[in-house]
């Protein structure tokens, strides 16, 4: 398996910009990120300096979330919350924008949890997709632990929204982290929903902290993902416990 670095949640120590670096020196070729702004439009300053700092660091950013609202207020994403559609549009383009500098091709939406109305999130959905078709990327679509009121779970929670959107380049998600706690069986996600995964998230449970500090059989579960012809990045997604990254060696 080919492993990255989640930037915003792993080195909690460090700036934010002085991250990729610090995956690259930890060992990883490739990174993924939250949204790394308060607003849906970052300035071209902003923007140009987290793009610097992937191009310094020499990794590659695989993937980029979404704008998701006021995430320490408790957001968790706008694509569901009517009113709000032209911050979910222009920061879709900027993922975009993002994007073309550097060959990002996937782009997680987060649903969201207020306001909720299915009807905009699944025009949402679609405008993202077109958007995204232009440099050939994924939008992708999760479930969420830990986040009450979000209404997507499980993966046949996402899986009906996907197939609502009905676009080839919109794709589940799998955090093997959420859909455990969530109380989803992973094999048999795996088992039915495979063709639907474009990417895969990993933590332990209890605690969300590094691959075997819990009891989630996350070996087994990435091997049968590999089995199944999985060949993209598993993304390291978890609250560090400062026991670095030597699972990367039986995980």
């Amino acid at each position: 398996m080919r492993y990255a670095a989640n930037l915003s949640i792993l080195f909690p120590d460090l700036a934010l910009l002085d991250r990729p670096a610090a995956a690259a020196r930890a060992g990883f070729t490739a990174v993924e990120s939250w949204w790394p702004w308060p607003s849906a439009t970052p300035s071209a300053t902003e923007v140009d300096g987290f793009v610097a700092a992937i191009e310094a660091a020499g990794v590659e950013l695989i993937a980029l979330n979404v704008f998701a609202g006021d995430m320490p207020a408790g957001d968790r994403g706008i694509v569901s919350w009517a009113g709000r559609e032209p911050e979910f549009a222009a920061a879709v383009r900027t993922c975009v924008d993002i994007g073309k500098r550097l060959g990002t091709r996937m782009f997680n939406a987060l649903y969201g949890n207020r306001d909720l109305d299915p009807g905009v999130a699944i025009s949402n959905l679609r405008h993202a997709a077109t958007v995204a078709a232009e440099i050939g990327a994924t939008i992708l679509l999760e479930p969420v632990s830990a986040a009450p009121g979000y209404p997507l779970r499980t993966a046949a929670d996402v899986v009906a929204v996907l197939d609502a959107v009905d676009a080839d380049n919109v794709a589940l998600l799998a955090d093997l982290y959420h859909l455990s706690v969530n109380g989803d069986d992973v094999p048999t996600v795996i088992d039915v929903h495979f063709s639907r995964i474009a990417h895969v998230q990993i933590a332990d449970s209890p605690g969300r902290h590094e691959p075997g500090t819990g009891t989630l059989d996350l070996s087994t579960w990435l091997r049968t993902l590999e089995g199944r012809g999985y060949a993209g990045y598993v993304a390291a997604e978890y609250v560090p416990t400062g026991a670095g990254f030597d699972w990367r060696e039986w995980l």
